[in-house]
């Protein structure tokens, strides 16, 4: 079968990445796998919309922010390179953009640090970026999201002729669900894997949602 952006140029995904070969894969198709958010009405969301308004209007300006979302997969490509749409940045005199706008990139089934796809300062609504390996490797990769920004749409780049399979996810499949404020949505982390229950998953390789809201967490009869 064609590739789709051969038959509809709609679908093509445009990048000033000087890499000649790259393909570009929506997160939302297989065999990405997702943890921790999920997309709904243009955006990927920590809450359903709905559930998040009849909540409070500071919980719903919040739960589009993606502090915990993750995608998993497993490639041979010598590069990974992300572009992503975000209608949100969080921009703050106190905050890493790192941590606050940025994504960050663990190897292995034990989710070693790697690098990080770190943000421009000047970043207004989303960005590129790109990692190298020194060697061509099969491994899992796990990228974390922002902690204090919006995602709309996310697309990992790989070498076109690079492998690209399903993870095998986490050990324990029943996630454990962190509620609370700030210091749970992960403020103010230098980078989405130093967020603390980032730190309690890769140790007990088990998967999480991150249910903090900065400043909320008041124990509503909704959530």
């Amino acid at each position: 079968m064609d590739n789709i952006p051969t038959i509809d140029r709609n679908f093509a995904t445009h990048t000033s990445l000087n890499i000649d070969n790259i393909r570009f894969y929506n997160i939302q198709e297989n065999p990405f796998s997702l943890f921790g958010v999920f997309f709904e009405n243009g955006i990927y969301r920590r809450l359903p919309e709905q559930v998040a308004k009849s909540v409070s209007e500071s919980v719903y300006a919040l739960h589009a922010h993606t502090a915990g979302g993750r995608v998993k997969f497993v490639t041979d490509s010598q590069f990974i390179a992300i572009k992503a749409v975000m209608p949100a940045i969080g921009k703050m005199p106190h905050f890493a953009l790192t941590g606050s706008a940025g994504f960050d990139l663990y190897v292995g089934r034990q989710e070693e640090y790697y690098s990080s796809f770190v943000p421009p300062f000047d970043i207004s609504d989303g960005y590129e970026s790109v990692i190298r390996f020194d060697k061509k490797t099969e491994q899992e990769i796990t990228i974390n999201f922002p902690l204090y920004s919006s995602v709309a749409e996310l697309y990992i780049g790989l070498d076109e002729t690079a492998v690209l399979k399903k993870s095998l996810g986490y050990k324990h499949k029943k996630p454990i669900v962190f509620y609370g404020s700030s210091i749970t949505q992960g403020g103010c982390a230098s980078r989405p894997g130093n967020a603390y229950e980032s730190i309690i998953s890769r140790a007990l390789q088990t998967d999480y949602i991150n249910l903090g809201f900065s400043g909320n967490a008041k124990a509503e009869d909704e959530i």
